[in-house]
């Protein structure tokens, strides 16, 4: 029964580093396509920045919560 305390406990480190993969290829995502919006139309810049870092947030937000659902559930 030891076996599956040790189990048990280390699910949630586990769990929390599969959930942080989905925010960090979204970060990727939004940076990489940002970057690529502002070279397409450089006049655009603060609009896109502006999208860009409020999809960032928006994400990093995500990853909170995967990181804080381990401790309350």
């Amino acid at each position: 029964m030891s076996v599956l305390a040790e189990v048990a406990g280390n699910l949630g480190a586990v769990g929390y580093g599969l959930a942080a993969i989905g925010p960090g290829i979204g970060v990727g995502i939004i940076f990489g396509q940002g970057v690529q919006a502002i070279a397409r139309q450089p006049e655009a810049y603060g609009l896109i920045r502006q999208n860009m870092l409020l999809g960032f947030v928006l994400t990093e937000a995500l990853a909170l919560i995967g990181l804080v659902a381990p401790f309350i559930y």
